[in-house]
């Protein structure tokens, strides 16, 4: 290919990740759920009609793009091409088919130009509710969670499926959020769509295949060249975690080949009788993100560079099969990088960074008027990161979503969607793990219900027991910590209550701290002081 034709194609292929931004943030501003609207909890890309993933949106979480990215080809075997018209839009929240536990609701279009398939759109988003128990590990199967949508159409020639909509506002708690959700990710694959016919007729392209191929080749022999560059060999790792009732053992074994990456996640404890467990196709996502973070992070994410990629597992927790309960399954999914990167750091050593708070700390809340006392009831759902580990140059992250990625939603969008109130929300002191580079630190929540309300919680937390660990010498983190204001200490997992007048503090674990702390220079651990991130008399 000449140089103008590399010039030209690289120009249409930056074009294309135009297009699915551009989708992407059409589902972000048109969101009815906070936790899509304010923290894009998301994800949003295009597929050539073989269903692979071309590219995608920047912005996204990598639990639901890489799951997205095999989810498509589960919607081409449901739906044969004969059944898809124009203005279609498919719809489908099953966990194992989709993006791991049915909160979150995966879409999928077929994109037309003159009556020819040239491509799909997909995105994904979690909902606020989807009945049943609610979001939370108390089910003991899948059935007990709520609403399954299999893989069905949503629309069919651009008319929405009316029976489908009122079968959804009868079993969810928020039927005008969820509803308007679906509405929102249909509109987002429709923005996609239209973006991409518009680019290919001012082009004078017919199909995606040439593009493609480029897209393709290019990420192939960029991966080929960074597995060339690894150690060869097997190693191995192994990770404790609190589980609901008693600690969970996660264990993966990483092999690197000539040209292929390997993971086994033979070793991990069985599943669960919890809503923790979590489907192989969002414990792959994750696993690839971390190998992907370590080997190839400047390398596009498609179809190409995940297949250089490979996850097996036995039946366990990390390869929870129906109708195991897995609403939960966000926890495990994101212990999964520390898992992969601890192997990882036996090839690399010196490479990689210590261990961090790992799991988001949902909380989902049921606020109700105290009896005898009027008021309004609402869910209200939050996403808050603890800290991230050390890296091997540089301290870790404070109060960040690694690896989740997902924004902090602001305090005041959070109240605005139900009668609580946020007292606090700051760093947590002395949190970070110590070392020659420190742990980042977590965060402090204080919620309570307003004045004449009070409010069930499931908590979805984990490091309460067992902190982030240090590497290379370093320190773990602080351990977690779930209490009410007057010293009753909660569970980590599970519903439970928050009566009127009382406040619930969230004390998120810190992430771990990498190298000797004796090398930690005065002038690093001054600045700490200055900044209040340790107290006076630490270290």
């Amino acid at each position: 290919m000449s140089n103008i034709g590399e010039i030209r194609m690289q120009v249409m292929w930056n074009r294309l990740i135009s297009v699915v931004e551009e989708q992407a943030l059409t589902l972000l501003r048109t969101a009815f759920s906070t936790s899509v609207r304010e923290s894009g909890d998301l994800s949003a890309g295009v597929f050539d009609p073989r269903g692979e993933m071309l590219a995608q949106a920047v912005t996204g979480t990598p639990g639901h793009v890489n799951t997205m990215a095999e989810a498509v080809l589960h919607f081409m075997q449901e739906i044969p091409r004969e059944d898809m018209f124009e203005g279609d839009t498919y719809v489908t929240n099953d966990p194992w088919k989709g993006t791991g536990h049915l909160h979150d609701i995966t879409m999928v279009s077929p994109s037309f130009l003159d009556g020819e398939l040239v491509a799909f759109f997909a995105c994904t988003a979690h909902v606020v509710d989807v009945g049943g128990r609610g979001f939370g590990a108390d089910a003991k199967s899948v059935y007990e969670e709520g609403i399954q949508l299999p893989i069905m159409k949503f629309a069919e020639r651009g008319a929405v499926n009316k029976d489908l909509v009122r079968i959804l506002r009868t079993n969810v708690r928020e039927p005008n959020q969820v509803v308007g959700d679906f509405f929102s990710l249909a509109a987002c694959n429709e923005v996609g769509h239209r973006r991409l016919v518009d680019m290919m007729r001012e082009i004078g392209l017919s199909s995606l295949d040439g593009l493609g191929d480029f897209i393709f080749s290019r990420t192939r022999d960029a991966m080929r060249e960074r597995i060339a560059a690894l150690p060869k060999g097997t190693w191995s790792n192994e990770l404790v975690t609190d589980g609901y009732d008693a600690p969970v053992k996660l264990a993966a074994a990483i092999s690197i080949r000539d040209d292929h990456v390997e993971v086994d996640f033979t070793g991990t404890d069985p599943m669960s009788r919890w809503g923790i467990n979590c489907p192989i196709i969002y414990s792959k996502a994750y696993a690839c993100y971390a190998l992907k973070c370590v080997v190839a992070p400047d390398i596009p994410n498609n179809a190409a560079s995940l297949a250089f990629f490979t996850v097996t597992s036995p039946v366990n927790i990390l390869n929870a099969v129906r109708p195991a309960p897995v609403a939960l399954r966000h926890i495990f999914g994101h212990m999964v990088p520390d898992l992969v990167l601890g192997a990882l750091s036996q090839a690399l050593p010196g490479k990689i960074l210590a261990e961090g708070a790992g799991a988001l700390w949902n909380i989902h809340m049921s606020v109700r008027p105290a009896a005898g006392q009027e008021g309004r009831r609402s869910e209200v759902l939050m996403f808050n990161s603890g800290g991230m580990g050390a890296r091997p140059e540089l301290d870790g992250l404070s109060a960040t979503a690694f690896p989740s990625g997902v924004h902090t939603m602001p305090i005041e969008a959070t109240e605005h969607t139900g009668p609580i109130v946020i007292w606090r929300k700051e760093l947590r002191p002395n949190s970070g793990g110590d070392g020659e580079f420190r742990g980042g630190l977590g965060q402090i929540l204080e919620i309570a219900p307003s004045e004449g309300h009070e409010f069930d919680f499931s908590a979805m937390f984990d490091r309460v027991n067992h902190p982030a660990r240090g590497r290379n010498g370093g320190e773990s983190g602080a351990p977690g910590v779930v209490k009410l204001d007057d010293g009753t200490m909660m569970r980590p997992k599970g519903w439970q209550h928050v009566p009127a007048g009382r406040r619930l503090i969230l004390e998120l674990p810190g992430g771990a701290g990498y190298g000797d702390p004796a090398k930690r220079s005065e002038e690093a651990r001054a600045l700490d002081r200055s900044k209040g991130y340790i107290s006076e008399d630490g270290r």
